[in-house]
């Protein structure tokens, strides 16, 4: 009942997937952008490209220039294939086992201590907007599924 109720009042429209070509042109324009970009930075803060590029979709997405139906599909198979992505730069770590085998321990400890503190801040900063905007602007903010 709960879910006629928000399709009833929701004003989008539900669209059709957009054609692979089209999906796949915005995500190589994201990227051919974010190449341009990425040279900008100094030397001593460089930003990879595909970072960069995440961060112009996301803002694309945010700000509605780019509409979510534009890209979803080819997202989605990014994402399935995000493993398979990631394989080389394993197999490249292991060009430096000796590294990890002086240091293993450190980096480890190292890494779970960054999780920790990340997943922290991330808690701690959606808890501060969520008052924010439920006391600032006097909107209803609930976590749900």
């Amino acid at each position: 009942m709960a879910s006629n109720q928000k399709a009833a009042n929701t004003t989008e429209v539900e669209h059709e997937p957009a054609p692979i070509l089209q999906q796949m042109f915005i995500f190589g324009l994201v990227l051919f952008v974010s190449s341009l970009i990425s040279p900008l930075f100094p030397a001593s803060f460089p930003v990879p490209t595909p970072v960069l590029g995440i961060v112009i979709l996301y803002l694309l997405l945010t700000f509605k220039i780019v509409k979510l139906w534009q890209v979803e599909k080819m997202g989605d198979f990014l994402v399935n294939l995000i493993a398979f992505l990631f394989v080389p730069s394993g197999i490249q770590m292991t060009a430096s086992l000796d590294i990890m085998a002086k240091s293993g321990v450190q980096l480890i400890i190292v890494i779970i201590c960054a999780t920790l503190i990340m997943l922290v801040v991330i808690a701690y900063t959606t808890a501060g907007f969520m008052y924010i905007s439920r006391h600032v602007f006097h909107k209803q903010t609930d976590v749900t599924e």
